[in-house]
């Protein structure tokens, strides 16, 4: 393992919990957040905030939990400067193989004006805090709250009270997203060289993302000399969010070449931990996110698909197995090119000569005009539109009946023919879409995952004819299956059903010496 300075390393200091938590709406259970911080701990988080203790009984026991079961992180809670906030975060986080003090007070003019203290009257406040803290830990963080919009010479002043109290770690928060990238750098050097004692600690930047400039802020100011990030899973925080874990990690990875500075993080996990965070706190990721957006690998125009077929790092500067994803994703749409089209076919099993692609591209670019993203099931109608495809089916439903309504259990009889041998199961379940479910789980095992699930009704009225549409992963294959039928659970099972089929095709595809599925085709016309 390469040996790194301390000059080298920057620290990765996860508010998730306790600030990303701050987001209107996302406050997360007990269990979900001890859950968190496992992963958070699994994927090399060096510091992880876990909440702020006094805040209620509830957040004290979440902190406690987290600390009892900390493996590497340091495992960090807040307090205000008050020696009962910082007493109670001490109590939950003492039980941490490694337990910080994180206190604050806001010492900008606005926040002085809130507390009614005069400069000197917090000054003091802050010497009796950090001192207080110091001396129930070795591990003391101490931040000035709207450190930006404080007058340099007042904050330089309570640094040094901080650090010659004991503070092993100064905060210099953006907490309203206030700065940019210039002045970011330029606060950390100018307490750098001026208050005495700077040298021996460390500085970290919380950035907020108020201006969207939370990512270059907090890089900026790491060149200048901090050597810790304070940031949350999907930039979930107060407002428009914090620093990105996310995107400072790989920011610092991609561009090693001009920020010469290493991190603990498994970057592997990093999709892991962002879908969790979004499920659990009910904050979707948006589709253009840096680093784990759904579009952040995808490329749509003609292009763009062309080169990355040729070589991915035309248009991708980090590979999507270092963030945890299977890979690219070429989705199919008005911009893409006869290239892409002929990847995806060959990808779902289909070898077209160039005259057959040629008919079956101009039907594609004719529907892609009328639809915003053209997926695998279109283009399969696409191919029995042309006479290009057969229909692959191994499994078929031959019967369903289900019972269902207010007294349990719900229950579904099913059977299906598979390669042309019918066999049956019953399965109960939540309702009559999950035993159904269960029982082709039953008939046919496999490792699939469901991703998606959903019913449209295509017509008005009690008597409409529902669509159905079923997602599911398997070994970073995704395949869709869909059917109409008025009966909306029928639907479901051969939504289900029609996904296996492709899946089938897509295993034959991928297996060792697999021949690619030749179709028969005849021209149009």
């Amino acid at each position: 393992m390469t040996q790194t300075s301390k000059q080298d390393h920057v620290l990765i200091f996860d508010t998730t919990l306790r600030d990303g938590e701050q987001s209107p709406g996302a406050t997360m259970s007990h269990n979900e957040k001890v859950e968190i911080a496992g992963l958070l701990d699994e994927m090399g988080v060096d510091i992880i905030e876990a909440g702020f203790p006094i805040a209620s009984e509830g957040d004290f026991e979440a902190v406690r939990d987290i600390a009892l079961n900390a493996k590497n992180s340091v495992i960090c809670g807040l307090a205000r400067a008050s020696t009962n906030d910082i007493d109670r975060c001490w109590d939950a986080v003492k039980h941490a193989p490694r337990g910080r003090i994180h206190t604050f007070i806001g010492t900008s003019p606005l926040h002085r004006d809130i507390t009614g203290l005069s400069m000197d009257e917090m000054a003091n406040k802050i010497h009796d805090t950090v001192t207080h803290a110091r001396n129930l830990t070795n591990d003391v963080q101490w931040s000035p709250m709207d450190a930006i919009r404080t007058e340099h010479d007042y904050l330089c002043r309570v640094v040094e009270i901080a650090i010659k109290a004991g503070a092993t770690t100064i905060n210099i928060p953006d907490t309203v997203g206030y700065t940019i990238p210039r002045e970011s750098s330029d606060i950390i050097r100018m307490l750098l060289e001026r208050v005495p004692g700077a040298d021996e600690i460390i500085f970290a930047t919380h950035c907020h993302n108020d201006l969207g400039m939370a990512t270059a802020n907090a890089l900026a100011a790491v060149e200048a000399g901090a050597r810790q990030i304070e940031c949350t899973i999907n930039g979930l925080g107060e407002r428009a969010g914090n620093t990105a874990l996310e995107e400072v990690v790989m920011a610092l990875k991609v561009r090693n070449d001009v920020m010469p500075y290493q991190t603990r993080i498994d970057t592997t996990k990093i999709m892991n931990i962002s879908r969790r965070v979004s499920q659990v706190s009910g904050f979707p990721v948006q589709y253009n996110k840096a680093i784990v957006g759904k579009n952040a690998f995808a490329h749509e125009s003609g292009i763009h698909q062309d080169g990355m077929l040729k070589n991915k790092e035309t248009f991708e500067i980090m590979r999507p197995q270092d963030v945890g994803l299977a890979g690219t994703s070429l989705p199919l749409g008005k911009h893409s090119g006869r290239a892409a089209l002929r990847a995806k076919l060959d990808e779902m099993g289909f070898a077209l000569a160039d005259n057959q692609l040629k008919d079956v591209f101009v039907r594609f670019k004719d529907l892609a005009d009328r639809k915003k993203e053209v997926f695998d099931d279109d283009l399969i109608a696409l191919l029995r539109d042309s006479g290009a495809a057969e229909q692959n089916e191994r499994i078929k439903v031959k019967f369903l009946r289900v019972i269902c309504g207010t007294q349990a259990p719900q229950s579904a009889d099913l059977i299906l023919e598979i390669d042309g041998v019918e066999h049956q199961k019953t399965c109960e379940g939540d309702g009559p879409v999950d035993a159904t479910f269960k029982a082709i789980k039953e008939l046919f095992p496999t490792t699939a995952r469901l991703q998606l699930y959903q019913v449209h009704a295509v017509t008005e009225g009690t008597d409409a004819q529902a669509t159905v549409s079923v997602r599911l992963e398997e070994d970073g294959k995704i395949v869709t299956g869909q059917s109409a039928d008025t009966d909306t659970v029928v639907a479901s099972a051969k939504a289900y059903v029609n996904a296996l089929n492709r899946l089938l095709v897509r295993r034959e595809k991928s297996a060792p010496d697999a021949d690619v599925k030749t179709v028969k085709y005849t021209d149009a016309g």
